[in-house]
């Protein structure tokens, strides 16, 4: 059918792909963007996928038929391809019968998606590439004369009884296997086996559907390809005691690494409890009142952003005035807002590198000595200081308040406590103070990375060994040197013959499986 947008209901069959949310197509984004309901089935890995559609979306077990007969686009989320194995066949024919109009949107299949993230060519010397669903009744025996690579579904239950199956086909028992769960999601588990060691080697690693079993020559070549399992942080499980908009470029690089983030907010950002400071100083900027307006962090930028809109006002009220940002992060808040900063410290990114490189007050150069610093309310004294002393006149502005959050959820506190986060990563003093306040002290094993000296001495005196400091400043920086440690981890257990185990795999009681 058409592509276009349909005058009335209709349903989609959208192929989920093999688990990454991110292997979706874009046809299966657009669709479900447009969706009046959607039907996970029984899988709720797919509901990461929701992301992608409007706020109110229906999500409905059944009824596809029905509510396309009312007009309504329908997405019905399937496992990898639906047509591929289809288990949707009944549901296609109902709506034929009923003459409701459909589309089936490929997804990308977990036979080629999870070998390529585990390192292994779905085709190499020989160019046979075989798919069979175990569920089925099977001949094993002609399939132990595939000469290629051979992709079994639905067959972790019976791997051993496969393996035997096929040796007794006549394939040579020294034929490489790999077994692999949870392809292309973070808890990717892939063991190397060969058919006459199935057995003892899957022993205790504890599979589960859906896993995939990949036999042949191929599978050798994973030391050379693996590329996703490899990823310095790969699997590790990451707290992130950030506010959540802050949170995300830096989640964002985490999963990057192959780390799973976990967003605690620890500080809640609030308006001013009187609005008349923030008032003035926005009026004050608007007719001339400063020569300079310094912003301390990306908060701050958004309550004057916040302040401009509730005026009507936008990036052009800065014309005229130098902007200065303490780092990165703020300036890029500053660009997003319109606004390029004219100063931006060159070396260290704080109050001190800021008050390092302002220029002195000239009177026949500045016509206006005054600053405005919009700040959070327990900013400390150091860039009013600096600044006076350069022969400025500072209006230090309460722009927004940070307030300690609420605890988070149980299962998470129990995880901090009990070491079931493989690092945590403190970008500030006052995130070390808020998440032991309302979570308690992360746990021996869980490496403590922190963004700077102030933020590692505030959290040694809450007891936490430092493992993990920033070369500079930033959240970015932060993410890329515990990526650094752990991919040096990584190095040196390989080195010592020993198999990489993540932080958490090391408390008391963790379970211990070979990865």
């Amino acid at each position: 059918m058409s592509s276009d947008s349909p005058t009335s209901g209709f349903v989609a069959f959208v192929g989920a792909g093999p688990g990454d949310p991110n292997l979706l197509t874009l046809r299966a984004a657009e669709l479900l963007a447009k969706a009046d309901a959607v039907v996970l089935g029984d899988d709720e890995a797919h509901r990461p996928l929701l992301r992608h559609c409007r706020e109110g979306v229906e999500v409905v077990e059944d009824d596809l038929v029905k509510r396309a007969k009312h007009g309504q686009l329908v997405v019905r989320l399937c496992e990898g391809d639906p047509m591929l194995f289809s288990s949707i066949t009944e549901e296609v024919a109902a709506c034929a019968a009923a003459e409701v109009d459909f589309e089936i949107v490929p997804g990308v299949p977990p036979a080629t998606a999870v070998l390529t993230y585990a390192g292994i060519p779905a085709a190499s010397s020989v160019p046979e590439f075989r798919i069979v669903d175990a569920a089925q009744e099977q001949d094993w025996a002609s399939h132990a004369a595939c000469p290629g690579t051979l992709v079994i579904y639905n067959g972790i239950g019976d791997a051993v009884a496969i393996g035997k199956a096929l040796i007794a086909g006549g394939k040579p028992d020294t034929t490489p296997v790999a077994v692999s769960s949870a392809g292309t999601t973070t808890e990717q588990y892939t063991v190397v086996s060969s058919l006459g060691r199935l057995q003892p080697d899957l022993k205790h690693a504890g599979f589960t559907e859906p896993a995939l079993i990949v036999v042949g020559e191929a599978v050798g070549l994973r030391d050379k390809l693996s590329w996703f399992e490899t990823k310095p942080l790969f699997g590790w499980r990451v707290l992130v005691p950030r506010t959540k908009e802050q949170s995300r470029s830096l989640s964002e690089q985490l999963v990057a690494y192959g780390a799973v983030p976990e967003e605690v907010p620890t500080i809640s950002v609030e308006p001013p409890r009187t609005p008349q400071q923030m008032d003035r100083a926005i009026k004050g900027l608007v007719t001339g009142r400063y020569e300079w307006v310094a912003f301390t962090s990306a908060n701050a930028v958004k309550a004057v952003r916040e302040k401009f809109e509730e005026y009507g006002l936008d990036a052009r009220a800065f014309a005229g005035l130098k902007v200065a940002a303490v780092g990165d992060a703020t300036a890029l808040a500053l660009v997003e807002f319109g606004v390029k900063p004219d100063l931006l410290p060159s070396g260290e990114q704080s109050s001190e590198g800021l008050v390092a490189e302002w220029p002195p007050y000239d009177s026949m150069l500045d016509p206006i000595n005054r600053v405005l610093l919009p700040r959070a309310d327990i900013s400390t004294d150091t860039l009013v200081a600096g600044l006076t002393e350069l022969g400025w006149e500072c209006d230090d502005v309460t722009a927004y308040r940070t307030v300690r959050a609420a605890p988070p959820p149980a299962p998470i506190r129990e995880a901090i406590k009990g070491g079931g986060f493989d690092a945590v990563l403190f970008t500030s003093s006052s995130t070390v103070r808020n998440l032991v306040g309302i979570a308690g002290k992360p746990h021996n094993v869980t490496v403590i990375a922190v963004i700077g000296p102030q933020t590692a001495k505030t959290a040694e005196e809450f007891g936490l060994r430092v493992d993990v400091m920033a070369d500079k400043p930033s959240a970015s920086a932060l993410a890329a040197a515990v990526a650094e440690y752990g991919a040096k981890q990584r190095q040196a257990a390989l080195a010592a013959g020993d198999t990489p185990r993540r932080p958490s795999q090391n408390r008391r009681g963790a379970r211990r499986r070979a990865r």
